[in-house]
């Protein structure tokens, strides 16, 4: 029977385990933020994790067996840990603030930064770890006085106990606590329940504790020979490093499927370690009985390690099972707990049978060794060896194995480690065949580590195709150029017969171009075409320029074929990203061959600190903000200390991709960009993404002309469609001050470094496969409310521009321009039109007249109101007033037209003419008459309701706007479905 107060420390060591992954996890969070990249960062955690819990176990097992009352000790330490935690958040941000101003500028060489760097971040979380080292030890230890007689299960339970808390705390700590209370709110949080732990523990150690353990053999066995302790402490270290190394390269290999979202870590994180405490549980009842713990422990890792091979198998097939998954989900709210749960299935199946028997090694050989008279010294010496090895598999897979072999054979490195050892324990186990044992089980693990490692499977374009995102795992008619497995990411290169080549990280295509230069541009090149020439033609005397990575190298290329800039340095934290853009020549060439191009691979943050010097120029072109540690580069901390950086009326230049966003994450970067940015202006570059361009004084300059004489940047312009100054201009979605308030009715905070609002919910909006829209929604909305209550000219297409330009205001503008000539003048041919709209508004007005007399056509008037959305916001002042305001294309006197007709043309004409009395007079005259117009279903109140309160805020009448809402909103809106742009007018102050 177990003693109940035994039963009660299993439960509190569970909560143990719970606060100590919880520390790990966000420790990686916030160490990430310093070291620049979150698979350096969880590495570091890691090691530094692993180093101090092995440390804290070798002083426990100095220690122990002096110690009265190893509970006492044990609440002590808890104590310990909580109270550090509860400081925390405060003394990182005071170090990490204090390097970036003071220490880092004054280090001088990258390698010197990078050793301050990562000794800060040892300073910071090794105290915690050491003191976490010594709680197994001090825990185990004090169990086993209670209740000897059961020492081997007391140890099993004890590891599953811990290790199934430590699980739950991951879990907790990305899907609950994070969200709730942010980083320094779940540290905290952690904090006191360590402290409430020790309070617990006091308790039941008040009651007093027998005495250690005699250093003897447990019922009369012999004492463990000095070459069995080293054979065991041996095999401690090398199947903790084969553990590691597997988690490593398993994280990096579920990434491809998976994603590379922190929840995702999260996911395998928890995954590894409920292996880990499964194999602990399953082992506790049987290790009293195991007769020769040798040969039981060779069988073990042999096992271990032809189970290690064999995920790779597994993994290959991991693909299908989450293309099939996104098939069968919808992309909906309630649809994405089920992915995480089957993501979180797919990572047990890769990992669950190696963790389940590397699980069982720790307690069987902690067990041996206590068992044979080792006494209670045995407990931290075992973990103390098995972190060490933890410690050197991690390093040995970030920075030698992943980046020199790629993840399979590092698998297979592993593997072989685990069959080695496996033979070498059978070498020297009881059995009478031993060396017989031994040999057969060391050949058929090569044979086997030998096979896999020539199999073939995990082909790079499986590898690269980003299924996470669209379920989609092999393109048929597609090649990989280039593939290599760097220390951060896994970068491929892949493309097709039509040309377009695209560079992927992780799966996760960042950037595309069309190498034919016959052949239509990508989306992808007018966003970074545009990210390279806006500073440009904002900023034409700018010399000095930063570029936040190298993404194709296109950006740089543009920055390059114009003689202006001296200088530009690119920071790209990934060398692989550089080495496969090559394969974009002859796109690209400018960066790696002008002199003025240099490429440093670090962090920002610590690159800008380290130079300390100002650029005219900031440009950042992350990946999407929902991979794990990009979220970093939209944060407020993030703008704050860049814009130190910034020479006197410098640029600030942010890419934002709209797809696998949403309003509110979009609200959030904005919100943190305007917390530290006097303006910024927003430019489409296509119809998924935007380039934000920021000033910290001032106002965001007009664009100057287009430079004629730089041939090299007109080409690049050229290429993308640009060929007019206005085709750049009429991409401007707004200012800070039209676009911040379009955000209040999304409640959303500005996005932190310490409470990622976007790290947390990107993720969701990947999976939704949602878009932010509402910002290019108020722009191209069918009445002018940017013009007309943001502050800001707008620019207008003189000429319809090219339908293959990929960008929603463009064409509208380019709409609107067809539809007027066609009906004001005769260059445009109704059929030849691609836009549906357009076509059939001009079919059905063009027709002599359509509009005249008493009674004409619903389909008439239904289109006259279409010709008047399609164009009234999107029409310069001179087409609007032939349109709308002389009306001669109509075809008869006005005393020939029904009133409706009538009252319809001249709110029309109160619009083209920007006149908000008459626009409110004319709308709230009509509205008053009756919301609802004839065979519409609401959309003509709704109109009308808009153009009520678009002309009360324009005459400066706010609250007559929220009269009118007051009135005709619920009636007309009543599923309280309100897009943005109406919330936005209703709601200007």
């Amino acid at each position: 029977m177990i003693n109940r107060n035994v039963q009660l420390l299993f439960a509190l060591f569970t909560l143990s385990g719970f606060t100590g992954l919880i520390y790990e996890s966000i420790w990686s969070h916030y160490l990430k933020l310093f070291l620049g990249a979150a698979a350096f960062a969880q590495s570091f955690v890691l090691a530094a994790f692993m180093g101090g819990m092995a440390l804290g176990a070798w002083i426990a097992s100095r220690w122990s067996a002096r110690m009265r009352n190893l509970l006492a000790a044990y609440g002590t330490i808890e104590a310990l840990i909580g109270l550090m935690a509860l400081g925390f958040h405060e003394l990182y941000v005071l170090l990490t603030q204090a390097s970036l101003d003071h220490v880092i500028p004054a280090l001088g060489s990258p390698l010197t930064v990078e050793i301050y760097k990562y000794a800060l971040c040892a300073l910071l979380i090794v105290p915690q770890t050491v003191l976490l080292g010594m709680t197994f030890p001090l825990m185990s230890g004090s169990v086993i006085r209670r209740s000897p007689e059961a020492s081997g299960h007391h140890l099993a339970m004890l590891y599953f106990t811990n290790s199934i808390g430590a699980a739950a705390g991951a879990l907790a700590a990305a899907f609950l606590l994070l969200g709730w209370i942010g980083m320094p709110g779940t540290m905290r949080a952690a904090g006191v329940l360590n402290l409430a732990l020790a309070a617990a523990v006091f308790a039941i150690a008040r009651a007093g504790e027998p005495r250690a353990l005699a250093a003897s053999p447990i019922g009369g066995g012999a004492p463990a020979s000095i070459f069995l302790v080293r054979l065991f402490l041996a095999a401690a270290f090398v199947t903790g490093m084969a553990s590691f190394i597997y988690e490593i390269a398993w994280i990096r290999m579920l990434s491809l499927v998976l994603g590379s979202s922190f929840q995702a870590f999260e996911l395998m994180l928890s995954a590894f370690i409920t292996g880990l405490a499964l194999g602990g549980l399953w082992i506790r009842r049987r290790i009293d009985r195991i007769a020769d713990p040798v040969r039981f422990a060779g069988m073990v890792q042999l096992a271990m390690g032809l189970a290690a091979l064999a995920t790779i198998f597994v993994y290959h097939q991991t693909f299908d099972w989450m293309a099939w998954a996104l098939s069968v989900l919808q992309r909906s709210e309630a649809a994405y707990p089920l992915f995480n749960l089957f993501s979180h299935a797919i990572a047990f199946a890769v990992m669950l049978p190696a963790t389940f028997l590397a699980g069982m090694t720790l307690p069987l050989f902690t067990h041996v060794l206590l068992r044979s008279g080792h006494g209670e010294r045995a407990i931290g010496q075992i973990y103390a060896f098995n972190t060490l090895g933890a410690i050197a598999g991690v390093l040995l897979a970030v920075h030698l194995l992943v980046p020199g072999s790629g993840v399979k054979l590092t698998i297979v490195a592993g593997a072989a480690a685990d069959i080695l050892l496996g033979g070498w324990l059978l070498r020297h186990s009881q059995a009478v065949f031993r060396r017989a044992y031994a040999f057969a089980a060391v050949i058929v693990g090569m044979i086997a580590a030998t096979a896999t490692a020539r199999a073939e499977v995990l082909d790079p374009l499986r590898l690269s195709s980003g299924v996470y995102r669209h379920g989609n795992v092999m393109h048929e008619s597609r090649q990989v150029f280039f593939y290599r497995d760097g220390k951060t990411a896994s970068v491929a290169v892949r493309g097709g017969p039509s040309r377009i080549v695209a560079i992927a990280t992780n799966g996760k295509s960042d950037a595309s171009i069309n190498l034919d230069p016959a052949g239509h541009p990508t989306p992808d090149e007018s966003t970074m075409v545009l990210t390279g020439a806006l500073p440009l033609l904002i900023k034409p005397d700018a010399r000095s320029f930063a570029n936040i990575g190298f993404g194709s190298g296109l950006t740089a290329e543009v920055l390059l074929s114009h003689s202006g800039p001296r200088e530009l340095d690119t920071i790209e934290i990934e060398p692989a990203m550089v080495a496969g853009a090559r394969s974009f020549s002859p796109r690209v060439t400018r960066p790696y061959h002008d002199p003025r191009s240099r490429v440093f691979f670090e962090d920002a943050k610590n690159f800008f600190a380290r130079h300390g010097r100002r650029y005219d120029v900031i440009i950042s072109e992350p990946s999407n903000p929902w991979v794990n540690g990009v979220a970093g580069l939209f944060t407020t901390e993030f703008y704050r200390d860049t814009k130190r950086y910034l020479a006197p009326g410098g640029l600030f230049v942010q890419w934002l991709q709209l797809y696998e966003f949403n309003d509110r994450l979009l609200g959030s970067v904005l919100a943190a960009l305007g917390e530290n940015f006097a303006d910024y202006e927003v430019y489409e570059s296509n119809t998924t993404d935007i380039i934000v361009v920021a000033v910290a004084e001032g106002r965001v300059p007009f664009l100057s002309p287009l430079p004629e004489q730089e041939t090299g940047f007109i080409q690049q312009l050229n290429r993308v469609g640009i060929r007019r100054l206005e085709e750049v201009a009429a991409r401007s979605a707004g200012t800070k001050k039209s676009i911040a308030p379009l955000f209040a009715a999304f409640a959303a905070p500005a996005n932190s470094d310490f409470h990622p609002t976007v790290q947390l919910d990107a993720t969701r909006a990947r999976f939704q496969d949602s878009k932010a829209t509402a910002v290019l929604d108020l722009k191209g909305a069918t009445l002018p409310i940017v013009e007309m209550v943001g502050g800001a000219p707008t620019a207008y297409l003189r000429e319809p521009d090219d339908d293959v330009v990929p960008s929603i205001l463009l064409h509208f503008q380019s709409a609107a321009l067809q539809l007027q000539r066609g009906l004001v003048g005769h260059s445009v041919d109704p059929l030849k039109t691609t836009d549906e709209s357009v076509r059939l508004a001009l079919l059905t007005l063009k027709r002599p007249g359509a509009l005249c007399g008493l009674a004409p056509s619903k389909t008439a008037i239904v289109q006259l109101h279409r010709a008047a959305e399609i164009t009234l916001a999107h029409l310069a002042p001179e087409p609007r007033r032939t349109l709308w305001i002389e009306r001669q294309w109509i075809g008869c006197t006005s005393d020939r037209l029904s009133l409706a007709v009538r009252q319809q043309l001249d709110l029309y004409s109160g619009i083209a003419a920007r006149d908000p009395y008459a626009m409110l007079r004319q709308a709230r005259t009509l509205l008053e008459q009756g919301p609802q117009g004839e065979g519409d279903d609401g959309d003509w109140g709704r109109y009308l309701l808009l153009t009520a309160m678009l002309g009360a805020q324009a005459a400066g009448d706010p609250g007559e706007a929220r009269r009118l809402w007051s009135i005709y909103g619920k009636v007309l809106y009543p599923s309280g479905a309100i897009p943005p742009h109406v919330i936005y007018v209703a709601n200007l102050q």
